[in-house]
């Protein structure tokens, strides 16, 4: 008897099912947290809602943003991908030592080689069937080494920095070139993801990877698609951290992961995968930026910080996670 081949109907069955009000509140979360931040800081700070504090904060988050959209695809097919910060950091340093010698070419060698380094962990994970937690906790740990060696441990200055000074613009005077950056990189996956085949490849990845490899699916091109595109977005990351510090660091963008995993839950992406969008991560990014914000308008440390990160990861997780998926807890 031939195995059963399901077609794309059966495919976005999972996904196409009637959303439940769970459903329903995760989808609105982050626009309803960002409405509410926005004006509680504008009670707390009248001076708040001035242009310059707004650019101020947008262009704070284009760089979390970035570092978050890649790691949510890896989210949406069901892994994680704890190494976007370390990665990042290294990048940085790649950044900082090739400016002289590569010129305006070097961002598009560290974003290649960042995305050659995701790829890479995603072939691990899926030809060693190692856990994407697993693999990446490696990764970390040996991004920051790397990073540690190839700097001799310190900040690498960028003397010259005519190829990266872009990212430092803004357009039309007003709009910074970073956020620009964020918003059309969101813009152009969410585009090319809705328009072809890989809307329903993530999900059904993400909501059953046994269901979608018996569908056709290419559940390993996708997941180590997933995690390329997830480097790349490190290495992007780290080039508008460089652009903006004038110098590579090998632990500049360490403080990163915590925000950019709270960004990716309290956007509604489910830790579970298959469900979640690129856009509602946009909008958690300004979330947790704004709440660093926050806390410093009101006078608490931020030393704090982290406490709050790791608050908002459980109870995101918690209203996020599709329980029917995870049958025993461990």
């Amino acid at each position: 008897m031939s195995t059963p081949v399901l077609t794309k109907p059966a495919l976005d069955a999972p996904v196409r099912g009637g959303p439940t009000l769970g459903s329903r509140l995760t989808s609105f979360m982050p626009v309803i947290a960002l409405a509410a931040l926005v004006v509680a800081l504008a009670v707390a700070d009248p001076g708040f809602l001035t242009e310059r504090s707004l650019t101020a904060v947008i262009n704070t988050a284009a760089p979390l943003a970035v570092l978050a959209t890649g790691a949510t695809l890896v989210v949406l097919c069901g892994g994680i991908d704890l190494s976007i910060a370390a990665l990042a950091s290294l990048s940085s340093v790649f950044l900082a030592l090739w400016l002289p010698t590569l010129g305006g070419l070097s961002t598009l060698a560290v974003v290649g080689v960042a995305a050659a380094i995701g790829a890479l962990q995603g072939t691990l994970h899926v030809v060693l069937r190692i856990p994407s937690f697993i693999v990446t906790l490696g990764g970390m740990s040996v991004f920051a080494a790397i990073a540690l060696v190839v700097s001799s441990a310190g900040t690498v200055p960028v003397t010259d920095d005519t190829a990266i000074s872009w990212a430092n613009l803004y357009v039309a005077g007003r709009v910074p070139t970073a956020v620009v950056v964020a918003v059309v990189l969101v813009a152009v996956l969410a585009l090319l993801i809705k328009v072809t085949p890989l809307d329903s490849y993530i999900k059904a990845t993400g909501f059953s990877e046994a269901a979608a490899r018996l569908g056709g699916v290419p559940v390993d091109a996708v997941k180590i698609g997933a995690f390329a595109v997830s480097g790349a977005c490190a290495g992007l990351a780290a080039v508008l951290l460089v652009a903006r510090n004038y110098s590579g660091s090998p632990t500049v963008a360490d403080s990163l992961l915590l925000p950019a995993v709270a960004a990716i839950v309290v956007g509604g992406t489910a830790i579970t995968g298959g469900h979640g969008s690129l856009w509602r991560t946009l909008a958690g990014a300004l979330v947790v930026t704004l709440l660093r914000v926050g806390l410093s308008t009101v006078g608490v440390s931020s030393a704090y910080e982290q406490i709050l990160y790791g608050a908002i990861i459980i109870v995101a997780v918690a209203l996020t996670l599709d329980r029917s998926k995870v049958l025993v807890i461990k």
